[in-house]
């Protein structure tokens, strides 16, 4: 069949005849279209008949409209069809409508409808005798138009009956795809993907394609596989698609080549219809394919040899195929060298509501009162198109009592249904790789990828490479920007389900903990057992807890124990240990304990494989006492520990990266084992208040990051590492900075705002990038410094008092774009050339009122007054967007100007109009 219409048009139709047949009444009424009229009712296909309407010389209105109101038209092509005039008129109007068409040859050489010769031939001169030119013309071109498209020949039959059969069984098949296709209409975000589908199947070239529809289960790929399919199958010659490869490619007692025979036989013998078909030697399928254009859809495969099996090569299929395959796996389609690959993504939040609100109430909104119950099983679903619609479903003719009633088993457990499904690509794993899913799903969905490979170093799970196949299998996925990895809800319930049937009854029993209930059960309860890996607690959604002091008494397996706040509540937990806390499993990687309730650790904690320290908002008051086996310890967090005194001797803790006491508040000191962490990376002590020093004479080498921000009783510079390159000191009681930083070769950014004792601009490296000196005592920006800071970019000295003169070497510095002196009232010598740079078209902030210098005219720019004039040098350059003024402006000033503070835009200048000083 043919069809000029676009091949990824959604627009349903809706036909009033299925079939419109063309034909020459005296061959072929009482024979072969009486047989074939009948074949067509017994299969439900309605055709135009047109026993009723009287033949003329020309076709009348009635059969116009009977063509453009059918699907497909049948053009029977016999020996006296072309001597009808009628039917040549059939034919134009046929061809001009742009109807689906399939030729039957009955009786007739197709070479003989295309070239105008043999009987046909002479048929057709009969009917052009008397006829103008272009109406002949007209004729030829439908003729040749119709011979060009693949048909039925009854010179290809030896019975006529089966042929018969197989018209009919194809108008059949493309009705029922036209079906569908109409079907795809209501599809939701359905015409998206078929826009990114076309753009890589490219369907104009005529290579041959192969395109991946790679997706994680549930999410729509076989949808739009099947509707691609539908809506382009009819502009192949052949066509097949093979749904769920992934569950009918069982072995049946045949060895691989047997069992690939029989396969390729089926294959084959559904592409080319060729029934009972019986292969003998495997190749069969290119050297019955390589000259055939061909639609092929591989639906869900899991397994690089399916691909083999029947489409080894893109040289197996004629020019302009399409094969298309969907799967979990992109590393499947990869490997077999698919490199146009659409990634199925989730539906957006209205989507994935309009998804819902079609199965649950079958229409595209939910009804009044019935918005927010909607919007939270939208939500319970993850946006999963297959949720989505399985929980509609199962909600359909609830009313509305009903369907909360149903929530609490909604929020906790999965429907069979959707189990099923993801349950799939779960079992298919490797059992290592198996049990890294478990982990994230239980503990650390969400996490960092870098840090999940931190504590599962010593898994003996092979992380890297299983993160790799979790991630191509779409049973988990990256977020680009901070490298976290995220598993969907329903694989994480999933995950969980398959950690709670390692032992139903008794929880102390499984790997993993995630449930409030079952955790506090097993912690009271003492039934912890070896068992128990992982325990992960949001200790935001508990009531009071009370816990005795060997609750961890039997889980000497445990690695990873994550007792943590989602909530940004300041309320301390209600979890208490009364009686302390006399046991902690040795093999802990990770503890993760917020508001941890005791002054110490226990005594018997020996930390020899810690990785992670996390202990915020504790009450602790000391670690432990003397050294520990710190080796394995990487990140250590005691921030907002307000009792916090003192930290333990880190002699051991060589390979820390990361201690952070922020708002440790009773601290006074760091101790001198700090000096054996060279490969510390950022040390965070911001708002320590009471720390008075921290130690001398060290080079801690790996120091990028310092922080001693508010750390307000610290006099003394922090010179504990030439390395270090974002330096943070503000508010605090530092006088100078020592010559030394001049040696420090990766200092990129100082801040020292707020430091009341700093009166004197320090001498920096020219590896500066972004200075902050406001509100210190700062009262020059001498030439002599800043003339080499030529990387600095950015430059805040806003509220400097005591600051008189800058500069003009600033408007040299090539890479400044950030200046900001607002509030520097006493400035008295203030640098025009900065007007004249264009550079600081977009972030210039100031303010001044003592200006003295020649060129700009006094007064010119302070809160307290007023400007009479702008200079030249400024009108040059009005792309200032930041000229600050808390009065009005007496000139006339172009209009992209912004003044902010008091003067708004529209409002008028009331003060003084003279303009002659």
């Amino acid at each position: 069949m043919a069809d000029s219409s676009s091949p990824l048009s959604l627009q349903p139709c809706h036909w009033r005849h299925h079939v419109f047949p063309s034909f020459s009444g005296q061959d072929v009424r009482r024979t072969f279209l009486s047989h074939l009229l009948k074949e067509f009712r017994r299969k439900g296909i309605r055709t135009f008949i047109d026993n009723d309407i009287r033949r003329s010389q020309m076709i009348g209105p009635e059969l116009v409209q009977a063509i453009r109101e059918s699907r497909f038209a049948v053009v029977v092509l016999s020996k006296r069809y072309a001597s009808s005039r009628w039917c040549l008129d059939e034919l134009v109007e046929i061809k001009e409508s742009s109807k689906t068409v399939m030729p039957v040859f009955y009786k007739v050489n197709p070479s003989h409808v295309r070239n105008l010769n043999g009987e046909f031939g002479t048929a057709f001169e009969e009917a052009c005798q008397g006829k103008p030119e272009d109406v002949k013309q007209r004729w030829r071109d439908a003729l040749v138009y119709v011979a060009d498209i693949a048909g039925e020949s009854s010179q290809n039959w030896d019975s006529e009956a089966d042929m018969v059969e197989k018209i009919a069984m194809s108008i059949s098949n493309e009705l029922n795809s036209a079906a569908s296709g109409g079907d795809s209409d209501n599809l939701v975000g359905i015409s998206a993907h078929m826009r990114e589908m076309d753009s890589l199947l490219c369907l104009e070239s005529n290579e041959v394609k192969m395109v991946g529809i790679w997706g994680p289960a549930g999410i729509g790929k076989t949808t739009v596989a099947r509707a691609l399919f539908n809506q382009l199958s009819k502009n192949f010659q052949h066509s097949i698609f093979v749904e769920n490869v992934r569950g009918c490619y069982i072995r049946t007692g045949l060895d691989r080549d047997g069992f690939k025979l029989r396969l390729q036989e089926q294959f084959l013998s559904e592409v080319i219809d060729h029934r009972h078909m019986k292969i003998h030697e495997l190749g069969l399928v290119k050297e019955r394919l390589q000259d055939l254009k061909v639609l092929v859809v591989l639906d869900d495969v899991d397994k690089l040899e399916q691909l083999d099996d029947l489409m080894k090569h893109s040289q197996w299929f004629g020019p302009g195929s399409r094969i298309i395959v969907t799967t979990e796996d992109k590393r499947l389609l990869r490997a077999h060298g698919i490199n146009l690959i659409y990634e199925m993504g989730f539906p957006s939040i209205s989507e994935a509501l309009q998804i819902f609100c079609q199965s649950a109430f079958g229409k595209s909104s939910a009804p009044d009162g019935y918005v927010e119950l909607a919007s939270e099983i939208t939500n319970l679903a993850g946006y999963l198109p297959l949720a989505l619609k399985v929980l509609g479903s199962s909600l359909r003719g609830m009313n509305k009592d009903e369907q909360k009633s149903a929530l609490p088993r909604l929020r906790t457990s999965l429907s069979e249904d959707i189990r099923n499904v993801l349950r799939v690509g779960y079992d298919g794993l490797h059992d290592r790789d198996k049990s890294l899913f478990l982990h994230i799903a239980c503990l650390f969905s969400g996490e960092n990828v870098e840090y999940v490979k931190l504590l599962l170093a010593s898994s003996g799970l092979d992380v890297n490479f299983g993160l790799q196949v979790l991630t191509n299998r779409s049973l988990i996925y990256m977020l680009r920007c901070n490298r976290t990895i995220m598993m969907h809800s329903l694989l994480q319930h999933l995950g969980r389900e398959v950690v709670c049937a390692q032992s139903v009854d008794e929880p102390g029993k499984r790997h993993f903990l995630v449930d409030a209930s079952e955790i506090y059960d097993v912690l009271v309860d003492n039934t912890g057992t070896g068992a128990v890996l992982g325990i992960s607690l949001d200790l935001s959604k508990i009531t009071e807890w009370f816990l005795n002091e060997r609750s961890f008494g039997g889980m000497h397996n445990l690695m990873f124990l994550k007792f943590y706040k989602s909530s940004l509540s300041k309320d301390q937990t209600e979890l208490h240990l009364p009686r302390g806390l006399d046991y902690l499993p040795r093999k802990l990687r990770l503890l993760h304990w917020d508001a941890y309730p005791t002054a110490a650790l226990p005594q018997s904690f020996r930390p020899e494989f810690l990785v992670v320290l996390n202990l915020r908002e504790s009450k602790l008051e000391k670690l432990w006492e003397g050294e520990q086996p710190l080796r394995s310890l990487t990140h250590m967090d005691l921030s907002m520990s307000e009792n916090l005194k003192e930290i333990p001797d880190l002699s051991k803790a060589v390979n820390m990266e990361e201690l952070c006491l922020s708002h440790c508040s009773s601290m006074v000191e760091l101790p001198p084992s700090v000096k054996n962490l060279n490969k510390l990376v950022v040390l965070e002590m911001e708002c320590c208040s009471k720390l008075e020093s921290i130690p001398t004479n060290i080079n801690l080498e790996s120091l990028s990051i310092l922080n001693l921000d508010k750390c307000s009783r610290l006099t003394t510079f922090p010179d504990v590492s030439s390395n270090i390159g974002f330096l943070s000191i503000s508010e605090t009681a530092i006088e100078q900075v020592p010559e030394t930083i001049m040696s420090w070769p990766n200092l990129a950014a100082l801040d020292m705002s707020g430091c009341k004792n700093l009166k004197t601009f320090p001498c920096l490296p020219n590896t500066i990038e972004w200075l902050n000196f406001s509100r210190t005592e700062i009262e020059e920006v001498p030439s002599r410094v800043v003339e080499n800071l030529y990387r600095l970019s950015k430059l805040l000295m806003n509220n400097c008092m005591k600051l008189r003169s800058i500069s003009s070497c600033i408007s040299r510095l090539e890479n400044i774009e950030t200046l900001d002196f607002l509030g520097c009232k006493n400035v008295v010598n203030f640098p025009v050339e900065i007007f004249e740079s264009s550079r600081f078209c977009h972030n210039l902030v100031m303010e001044m009122g003592d200006i003295q210098t020649p060129g700009l005219p006094r007064p010119f720019y302070f809160r307290d007054g007023y400007i009479e004039t702008i200079p030249d040098c400024i009108t040059r350059h009005c792309k200032l967007p930041f000229l600050n003024s808390s009065r009005p402006v007496s000139s006339n000033i172009e209009s992209n100007f912004i003044w902010f503070d008091q003067l708004t835009k529209g409002e008028e200048w009331h003060g003084n109009d003279d303009d002659d000083e």
